[in-house]
C-alpha cells in the first residue's frame, strides 16, 4: 500500500506542510499522490501527459530542479512515479463510475518561496511539522489543497463512486501564475461537463462556504534584465553604462502609468537586484515587475505600457534590457448552475453554518485558465471558497489552517458531485 494511503486527511496534510516544495519542483507531493491513486486503480496522467511541457512559465533552472527530484527521492517519493514524471511535474487522475457526465476538479500543490516562522506559538512549529525546507513554506493552504483532492477521490471511490468519471486536475506551480496555463492546454479539459476548483481560508471562519469566487484580476509578471557595462566609479565613470541607473529610472516610471478609467488596473515592482561592489559601476540590474487589470484588455494596457517604460529606461542609460513572462492569469465569472449545485450540497451538511453564493476574489487565480478552456468547450465552472479560520493572513510566515475544513472541503465537493 502506498505510504499516503495510510494517512488520514490530517496526517496528509501535515507530512506535506513539512516537506514543501516550490513550484515545478512538487515531485516528492506528485509521486506520493500518484501512488495513492494508483492504489485505487486510477489513471494517470503524469508530467507531460498532465500539461503542455513547452507552455511552463517561471521554470527553475535544470540544476534547481535535478535537485528538486533528488531530495524528493532522498524524502521517500517512489521511484517508479519519478521516472515517469521525467522531470516535469503535474499529475492528472480519472476513474470512470459510470456513463454520466464527466466532472473535474482541480487543486494545487505548490509551496511558497518563504521561511516559516519557528515561533513556538505558531502551531506547525509547536506540533513538529513546520516546513524542513529552507526558504519554502505552505504559506497559502495549497498542502490542504493536495490532501482534499485525495479525499475526495477516497470518499467517492469508497462510497461507489456517482454515474459519470471523476477526473481529479493536481495542478502543480500556481504561485506566480505558472502552472494553470499549460496544465489548460491539455486535452484533459475538452471533454470536462462540470468543473470545481477551490481555495482553503481567504480570511473566512471555518464552517463558511463560498459557492463561487470570481472576477478574479487578470495578471501577467515578468522577469526584467538590464544589462550595461562596468568600469570604475571613481576613476572612469564615464566609461560605464549603468544598469542601475536604468533599472532605478525604469521602477519610478512604472509606477507612474496613468491607471485605466474603464476599471481597475495595478502594477507592482516586487524584485530589485544588482549584486555590485559600491565602487563598480553596475553592469547588471533584476527586476520582476507585475501588472493586473480587471479585464484581459486592461492587463495588456498595463502590460504594453510596462514594456514600453522598460525599453525607454534602457534607451536613456544605453544599456539593453530583457523582459520574460513568468507567469500570466486570465479573469472568469462562474456559471449559475454550479453557485446553485454547491449551495444546496453545502446547505445539507451539519458543519456548514454560513453558505455565500458569490464574492470578486479581488487578487488573481491561474485556475481562470482551465475553468476558460471547460466553459469554452460548453461545460459549466466555478472557484469555491471553504473557511479555515486562518488566523494568520496568506503568505505570511505564520499562516496556518484549521484541519476541521479538510473534511468540510471533500464533504462539500463530493456531495455537489451528487447532486450534478
Amino acid at each position: 500500500m502506498a505510504y499516503a494511503s495510510t494517512l488520514s486527511l490530517r496526517e496528509l496534510r501535515q507530512d506535506l506542510h513539512a516537506h514543501p516544495e516550490s513550484g515545478w519542483k512538487e515531485f516528492r507531493t506528485t509521486a506520493l499522490i500518484a501512488a495513492a491513486l494508483d492504489d485505487r486503480e486510477f489513471t494517470l496522467h503524469l508530467g507531460s501527459d498532465a500539461v503542455a511541457e513547452d507552455e511552463r512559465l517561471g521554470v527553475p533552472d535544470d540544476d534547481a530542479v535535478a535537485a528538486a527530484i533528488e531530495r524528493a527521492r532522498e524524502e521517500g517519493a517512489p521511484e517508479a512515479y519519478l521516472d515517469r514524471m521525467d522531470g516535469v511535474t503535474g499529475l492528472v487522475a480519472e476513474k470512470r463510475f459510470g456513463d454520466g457526465p464527466t466532472v473535474g476538479v482541480r487543486v494545487d500543490m505548490d509551496a511558497l518561496e518563504r521561511t516559516e516562522s519557528s515561533d513556538e506559538e505558531h502551531r506547525p512549529a509547536k506540533l513538529g511539522f513546520a516546513s524542513t525546507h529552507p526558504n519554502e513554506m505552505h504559506a497559502c493552504g495549497h498542502d490542504g489543497h493536495t490532501a482534499i483532492g485525495l479525499g475526495i477521490a477516497r470518499a467517492l471511490d469508497d462510497d461507489g463512486g456517482f454515474d459519470g468519471t471523476l477526473r481529479l486536475f493536481f495542478q502543480p506551480a500556481e504561485e506566480g501564475g505558472r502552472g494553470g496555463k499549460p496544465m489548460s492546454e491539455t486535452d484533459l479539459l475538452a471533454d470536462i461537463d462540470y468543473f470545481l476548483a477551490l481555495h482553503l481560508g481567504l480570511g473566512n471562519p471555518t464552517g463558511t462556504v463560498i459557492a463561487a469566487y470570481e472576477n478574479p484580476l487578470s495578471n501577467a509578471k515578468l522577469d526584467v534584465t538590464f544589462e550595461g557595462a562596468p568600469s570604475h566609479a571613481g576613476n572612469a565613470p564615464n566609461e560605464g553604462r549603468n544598469a542601475l541607473h536604468a533599472a532605478t529610472a525604469a521602477v519610478q516610471n512604472l509606477y507612474g502609468i496613468p491607471r485605466h478609467a474603464d476599471g481597475a488596473t495595478r502594477i507592482n515592482v516586487g524584485k530589485f537586484e544588482s549584486p555590485n561592489p559600491q565602487n563598480i559601476i553596475a553592469e547588471e540590474a533584476r527586476l520582476r515587475v507585475e501588472v493586473r487589470g480587471g479585464t484581459a484588455d486592461l492587463n495588456e494596457y498595463m502590460l504594453d505600457k510596462a514594456r514600453r517604460v522598460l525599453d525607454h529606461a534602457a534607451g536613456m542609460h544605453d544599456v539593453s534590457v530583457e523582459t520574460g513572462l513568468y507567469g500570466k492569469t486570465a479573469t472568469f465569472t462562474a456559471d449559475d448552475e454550479m453557485i446553485e449545485a454547491v449551495l444546496a450540497s453545502a446547505a445539507d451538511l451539519d458543519d456548514v453554518t454560513e453558505t455565500v453564493p458569490r464574492l470578486d476574489i479581488g487578487g488573481s487565480e491561474d485556475a481562470s485558465y482551465l475553468i476558460r478552456r471547460v466553459q469554452e468547450h460548453g461545460g459549466k465552472a466555478t472557484y469555491v471558497g471553504i473557511g479555515a479560520s486562518n488566523e494568520f493572513g496568506h503568505h505570511t510566515s505564520r499562516f496556518d489552517i484549521d484541519e476541521d475544513a479538510l473534511d468540510i472541503g471533500v464533504d462539500v465537493v463530493c456531495q455537489t458531485i451528487r447532486t450534478l
